[in-house]
């Protein structure tokens, strides 16, 4: 009887040892302890945000340009089309900035 359950326990440790060596080959490729002196490390951190906010910043105001860029002559190439739809509403777009540029 002893021995029956000396050997369940040695295949339980056998188990154990195998799910420990798993988790920590796991925990290596995760990268684990240089993530954690990454987060420990506030300068490295804080630069790291502040670098990829200004990129993100950067990006979308060069986004936002070239989609504007390309909104004006789209408009542009209608409007010389004399679409009536078209040309009425970009009248009124620039009477509303001729307004707003003589206000101020």
């Amino acid at each position: 009887m002893a021995s029956a359950h000396g050997e369940k326990r040695k295949v339980r440790n056998n188990d154990a040892e195998r799910r420990l060596d798993e988790l920590i080959r796991t925990l290596e490729r995760l990268q684990l302890a240089e993530y954690i002196r990454y987060v420990d490390d506030t300068r490295r951190l804080m630069r790291t945000q502040f670098l990829g906010g200004i990129a993100r910043g950067v990006g979308v105001a060069v986004g936002f340009t070239v989609l504007g860029a390309a909104a004006v002559i789209i408009l542009n190439r209608l409007a010389q089309h004399n679409l009536p739809v078209i040309g009425d509403f970009i009248a009124q777009i620039a009477a509303i900035v001729k307004r707003s540029l003589e206000i101020r």
